[in-house]
């Protein structure tokens, strides 16, 4: 018997059944109840606000796995079937989820606290689940937008909020390595300010014959004595993998150095050598718990312990040691460590269990939609974030995701320098192939800007009729198996030597700042520029309040339209200027800002803020513009936010620029200024 079958017995207590319904309705709650066991939950009511919540009206009488077939992979569905078979209510605060929303066509991103009760019928059997929901959304946003704004200072490279802290972070990895191949991606949730940092470390490594190793491993104990040991081992492991190339030579001097290394008895390391080429993985359990499988087709497992114990406990490492394993293009190898499974209030058998289905979900495409993430990325930051905002963590927590790709083709264009779109084309097609790459987009961003300049050098200088329909250039880019950028941009040009001015000849300066090596060949057939960069992919190194906030994805290529906009709101005058500063585009700035400033007459502010690509030939006009304010005594204020695109390339130029928006932003007497560049200083308005 239902709970519906005996209404009319709770009359008397309750109201009448179609009163009931009424005030049910209309309250102002998002409220629903659920009969059924765990696999056969069936919606039996739902309020009216809660309908328009979800943005359907076609809920109820159906089952909640098929009325919400999207939240598979989210652990919302599990918590109304563990009440459902418990009896034993479930809450949770701030819980993300995305939903489709057919009322908006789309699909939806919310956070939601809730509290799921037992439903019992009048006999007092468990008969199913209420959930009682909170749209906090707007709350969360609220916050988020908040912590944003206060987050621009730790753009200066990491400001960690205590010693220990900001300590580990320079002992880790900033990165790991852009590979053909193997997509790497790596996250490590930080300890709460109240808990000593932990000895988790990792770390991803090219060996001379191309293979990669993953490294993960754990020292005992926390604090700064933990970080400072796990430090020394971290790269004590890297030296002697890339010294040797061979996992059992460096584990063997790691392990005996762990006898002389303060506090590195006892530590575990789980390494995994693989090879992109072949899928071919070896690796070692030193005491520490064994990789994660999850195959592109089929289910999450657990590799084998391999049978090595801790370093520096008297163990030896050889073959026997050693356990194997192939991975498939599209198959993930998953390192961790035992914080992941050290969570309050369960086993380790349960998290265990927890950990292969959640990260199995993520690797299958299922749990929350974050678009613009690799898939090791979504891995790495949804696992972390799933699996902790329910239980917590007592713990620090690495995880190190592997994938097998097929390696991307070379990028091979040729283009006509007859055209202003040119650039922009140019621009669009490398990002889209570096993305396709898995670049990260603040080495798209050097890259480009890079080629780019390369390009422009030839539009002005290699041609002298640009209407020449031998005006060409060529641009062939490959990534190698050590992670290394090449790129080359050819010309048929004549060379003709640079002439470095404080408003001319920059770009091949700007270019050579901006990557690791830059080397110029030309010769009676043209000019070659090549350009090498090492690419890392930055690690996610995280708190609490970061990892709940969800993951900066990189965004979808598009195009740059340029926008030159007046905003009168500002007590003097001021210019916005977003898109791209380039060969193309900066006649228009130059004329626009002349006439916003009546040509050097009165002061000026331009806000740089959503510039793209400020190329030489930009700066040159700002040179000339921050000359000619000079000369007449006022002043252009050129205002760029801090590691935005302007920012860097003013920094490197030494173009005197404020960090601090003069209008709106406090402090704004702390303006960044490079000595010696520049006539002109920042000043208040």
């Amino acid at each position: 018997m239902s709970v519906a079958d005996d209404d009319q017995d709770l009359s008397w207590l309750a109201g009448d059944a179609l009163t009931v319904r009424r005030v049910f309705d209309q309250m102002p709650l998002l409220v629903t109840a659920l009969e059924g066991d765990a696999a056969q939950l069936r919606v039996v009511a739902m309020t009216a606000q809660y309908r328009q919540f979800v943005g359907r009206q076609d809920v109820v009488g159906r089952m909640l796995r098929e009325a919400f077939a999207e939240f598979a992979g989210q652990q919302i569905l599990e918590f109304f079937e563990r009440v459902a078979v418990t009896g034993v209510a479930e809450t949770a605060r701030e819980f993300r989820i995305t939903f489709d929303r057919p009322d908006l066509g789309d699909q939806v991103e919310v956070f939601v606290d809730f509290t799921i009760s037992p439903f019992y019928g009048p006999d007092g059997r468990l008969v199913g689940a209420l959930g009682n929901v909170q749209d906090v959304t707007e709350r969360v946003r609220e916050r988020q937008a908040a912590q944003a704004q206060a987050a621009e200072a730790q753009a200066r490279y990491e400001q960690a909020r205590d010693v220990i802290n900001a300590l580990q972070r320079e002992l880790l990895p900033a990165g790991v390595p852009v590979l053909p191949g193997l997509e790497v991606a790596a996250s490590y949730l930080l300890a709460d300010a109240e808990t000593a940092a932990g000895g988790d470390w990792f770390d991803a490594v090219v060996l001379p014959d191309e293979r990669v190793a993953l490294i993960v491993g754990d020292v005992v104990g926390h604090g700064l004595a933990a970080s400072a040991t796990m430090g020394q081992l971290r790269v004590l492991l890297r030296e002697q993998l890339l010294a040797s190339g061979d996992l059992l030579t460096a584990l063997t001097r790691v392990n005996t150095a762990a006898a002389w290394v303060p506090g590195a008895k006892a530590a575990t390391v789980c390494v995994a050598v693989l090879d992109p080429a072949t899928g071919t993985v070896t690796y070692c359990t030193a005491g520490h718990p064994a990789p994660l499988l999850l195959p592109a087709a089929g289910e999450a497992r657990f590799l084998p312990i391999s049978g090595a114990g801790p370093l520096g406990v008297g163990g030896t490492f050889t073959a026997a040691v050693l356990g194997t394993a192939t991975l498939d293009t599209a198959d993930t190898i998953l390192l961790y460590t035992d914080g992941i499974l050290e969570r309050p209030g369960t086993t380790i058998a349960q998290s265990s269990v927890e950990l292969a289905q959640v990260a199995g979900d993520i690797a299958a495409g299922y749990g929350i939609r974050d678009d613009g993430l690799l898939p090791t990325q979504r891995i790495c930051g949804q696992t972390l974030e799933l699996l902790t905002r329910r239980t917590g963590r007592a713990d620090d927590i690495t995880l190190l995701a592997g994938r097998r790709t097929n390696p991307p083709k070379s990028l091979n264009l040729t283009f006509s320098l007859v055209g202003d779109d040119q650039l922009e084309v140019l621009r669009t097609e490398l990002s889209d192939w570096l993305a396709g790459c898995g670049v990260d987009a603040h080495d798209d961003g050097v890259v480009r800007h890079a080629v780019v300049e390369l390009v422009t050098n030839s539009l002005e200088h290699a041609y002298l009729d640009r209407a020449d329909a031998d005006a060409t250039c060529e641009l062939t880019a490959t990534i190698g198996p050590d992670g290394h950028l090449h790129a080359q941009v050819t010309d048929r040009g004549t060379w003709r030597k640079p002439q470095p001015s404080p408003d001319r000849g920059l770009g091949l300066q700007l270019a050579e700042a901006m990557v690791d090596h830059l080397r110029i060949r030309h010769d009676q057939h043209g000019t070659t520029a090549t350009i090498d960069l090492t690419l890392t992919r930055p690690a996610w190194l995280l708190t609490t309040d970061q990892l709940n906030a969800g993951h900066p994805a990189r965004p979808p290529g598009q195009s740059e339209p340029l926008l030159i906009l007046d905003q009168p709101w500002a007590p003097t005058p001021r210019i916005r200027v977003d898109g791209p500063i380039d060969a193309a585009t900066t006649n228009h700035v130059e004329r626009a800002l002349r006439e916003a400033g009546a040509v050097g007459t009165r002061n000026l502010t331009v806000d740089l803020t959503g510039v793209t690509h400020l190329a030489s030939a930009g700066v040159a006009a700002l040179h000339r513009l921050t000359a000619i304010h000079h000369t007449n005594d006022t002043t252009l204020q050129l205002y760029a936010p801090i590691a935005g695109p302007a920012d860097m390339i003013l920094t490197l130029v030494g173009l005197n620029h404020t960090t601090h928006d003069p209008h709106t932003t406090p402090g704004n007497d702390e303006a960044k200024a490079a000595p010696d560049h520049g006539p002109d200083d920042p000043v208040e308005q």
